[in-house]
Parts: structure tokens; sequence; C-alpha cells
């Protein structure tokens, strides 16, 4: 029988632990799976491969055997009592004692235990690949709950995202990954937001900031301006003296909270105070008497 060594098989070190076993087995089980690979020979020898690897180094016996006796590990009980019959501690021989030489691909001890050779007599059942997507949207697509397609992989999927969806924030669809392996359930599509920034209002958390321009005129005496929001036009009122830099807040005319229907955050709006341009004498000198008197 050729010898196989299993370590190799599971891309591991001899030293490696129980877990490390596992997690191995189950990273390349997923990759070299017939069902994934129906016409890769190789990919279906390496899956027989890593099964019975599997099946040794992770029972603590087998793999005690295995270490100690290599590709006869399977022998060891008989080695040992044919040893202490005959007090000797040589074994292997010609091999014929055994059963022969095996000249398949893979050991015979595979072949006992899926079945003469078949992948599906055990196997273990695995979760399908966990899928990954990007999906971009506009700020003012983002403050409405609404219906979107997209193609992952080839498939279109009808998607409801919600109202006040974060840049960044990632929603998981269970089951819309890869099918599962040995009848395992399918993985999950995992889809990350992209906001793309918008040219007036700046988005944090919850709440809106935007700038709002006043003249000279309407800052010192007050008035009324009107500015945009995301939800349409709202008049303002200016209070006399107004600085340039101040702030004032918009309850609710903010961003909506994600997933809580009826609850926003607020419009934070800072005024930028314009001054006047091509003045004419007269304005000059009405200026000029203004600086007299302050």
């Amino acid at each position: 029988m050729e010898f196989i060594d299993y370590y190799k098989v599971l891309e591991i070190d001899k030293n490696a632990g129980e877990d490390d076993i596992k997690k191995a087995y189950r990273k390349l089980a997923r990759k070299l799976h017939p069902d994934l690979n129906p016409n890769d020979k190789e990919a279906h020898k390496k899956f027989q491969q890593i099964n019975e690897a599997n099946e040794v180094l992770s029972d603590p016996e087998k793999r005690k055997k295995y270490d100690k006796y290599g590709k006869d590990w399977q022998h060891a009980d008989r080695f040992e009592q044919q040893s202490n019959a005959q007090g000797r501690s040589q074994f292997g021989g010609s091999g014929d004692q055994f059963g022969g030489e095996d000249d398949h691909d893979f050991s015979s001890f595979f072949e006992s235990m899926f079945g003469g050779g078949s992948s599906r007599g055990r196997q273990t059942k695995f979760k399908g690949q966990d899928f990954n997507a990007t999906f971009e949207l506009g700020l003012t697509d983002a403050m409405e709950t609404h219906q979107q397609t997209m193609t992952v992989n080839g498939k279109n999927i009808r998607i409801t995202i919600p109202a006040g969806i974060a840049d960044g924030q990632i929603i998981r669809l269970k089951g819309y990954g890869a099918p599962g392996v040995n009848g395992g359930p399918a993985g999950d599509l995992f889809i990350t937001f992209v906001i793309q920034p918008h040219p007036v209002f700046k988005r944090v958390g919850n709440d809106l900031y935007t700038h709002a321009t006043i003249d000279l005129y309407t800052a010192l005496l007050g008035g009324e301006t009107t500015i945009e929001t995301l939800r349409g036009k709202v008049k303002l009122k200016v209070h006399p003296e107004t600085q340039h830099g101040t702030k004032i807040r918009l309850k609710g005319k903010g961003f909506p909270v994600y997933k809580k229907e009826g609850e926003t955050g607020d419009l934070y709006v800072t005024f930028n105070i314009k001054l006047p341009v091509n003045l004419t004498q007269k304005q000059k000198e009405l200026f000029t008497e203004l600086s007299k008197l302050s």
C-alpha cells in the first residue's frame, strides 16, 4: 500500500492539535468536494485523501498508531502481538503476510471506510460558502425604505433596504450564499452598503449638517431665508445681529433612524454671511458713517 502522509494531505504540522485538524479538514473539504468540482478528477482524488486523513488524525488512538507505524498503522495490533510472541520488535517485512500491496491511488482503508472507494459513504455536512457584495446608494435613496435588485454570481436578488441604512453597514441575507455540501445549509450573503457623499448635506449618525448663506443686511437686521432640505424647502427665521458661523438646529429634519419608524435625527444649519461687493458711492458713505458711530 502506498504511503500517504496525512499531515501533508491536510496541510498541517505533525504537532497540530484537534482544532487545527478540524479547521484544516473543513477548509479543504469545502474547496475540493466533488459537487463543487464535478469534472475535476484531481480534486476528487484529493477529496478522498483528506477524508481518509481526517478519519485517522482526528481519532487520538488511530493517530497514535499512524505516527508509530506509518502506512501499516492498521496492523499495529497484529504487529505488537507478533512481536510479543516472537520476542522481536522488527515489523513490516515484505508486506505479503498482511494482504499484499495496493495499487490504488489512495489507501484501501479509505475504500473500507467509504464502501468500495465511493466518496459518499460517510460524509460530513458543511454549510455553503458565504458571499460578500457591495451596494452603493445615494444619500436621498437611503432616506426611504425601498426595494432594489442586485446581481450576485449571476443571480438576481431583490432586497428591501430599510430607511436609515448607514454607510459601511452590513446586512446578512441567510441562505443566499453558495449551496451547502452533502446536504448542509446554504451559505449567507453579506451586503456592505456604501452611501455616496452628498454635495450639500453631511450625515453624522442620524443628524444632517448643511450651510445657508444670508446677506449682510439680513444678518444685521433680521429676516427670513429659505433653505433646501432633503425633504423640500423650509423657511428659517434669522434673528437680528446673527453672526457668521451661527448654528441652529431644526428638530426632526435630519435622517431617519434605522428600523425605528417615525424617529429622525436633526438638521443643523450653519449661517454663512455674504458681504456686499461692487458698492456704490452712496453705500460706501453710509458704511463710513456707521463705522464712525461704532
